[in-house]
């Protein structure tokens, strides 16, 4: 599976990474089905509450909030607009998930109410001079952690 990230959701990371310094942060992906396996990134909500040097503690409510604003403004096209996982930071780890990570993503998977087929995990940071580095995987069930390519779009 590929996952497209366009220049704006970059730089709304770039940015809120600076706001939060060496406290994680996170949030949600939101995208759209472009080609066979294929998804841009459109929109991502960012949590600035819940974080600290070392852990991001979710807030599903927040960002059902965002979920639910998302498919109103695509007027409920799921198959073509949809949820594709989450987003976190590490500023002071490497991209990487944690166990709680790994933990998190298949209790979302396990979630009736998100419905979720499959969820991507993308991990940022901003290293010394400011560049962007991304890690990521997939999710899905039954399956073990898969590779998720990223590919920044200009």
């Amino acid at each position: 599976m590929k996952i497209l990230l366009p220049k704006d959701v970059r730089a709304t990371w770039r940015r809120e990474l600076r706001r939060a310094g060496r406290r994680e942060i996170g949030g949600v992906l939101l995208g759209e089905a472009v080609a066979e396996a294929t998804f841009r990134v459109l929109e991502i909500s960012v949590q600035h509450a819940g974080g600290t040097t070392s852990r991001f503690v979710r807030a599903p409510e927040q960002h059902r909030q965002s979920i639910d604003a998302f498919f109103a403004r695509t007027n409920h096209d799921y198959a073509r607009f949809n949820y594709l996982g989450e987003w976190h930071s590490h500023p002071s780890y490497p991209t990487r998930p944690s166990p709680d990570d790994v933990r998190a993503m298949e209790d979302i998977l396990a979630d009736v109410d998100m419905g979720a087929t499959f969820a991507c995990l993308i991990i940022v940071k901003l290293t010394l001079f400011r560049r962007l580095e991304i890690g990521s995987l997939l999710f899905a069930p039954g399956y073990a952690v898969l590779p998720l390519t990223v590919e920044r779009e200009r």
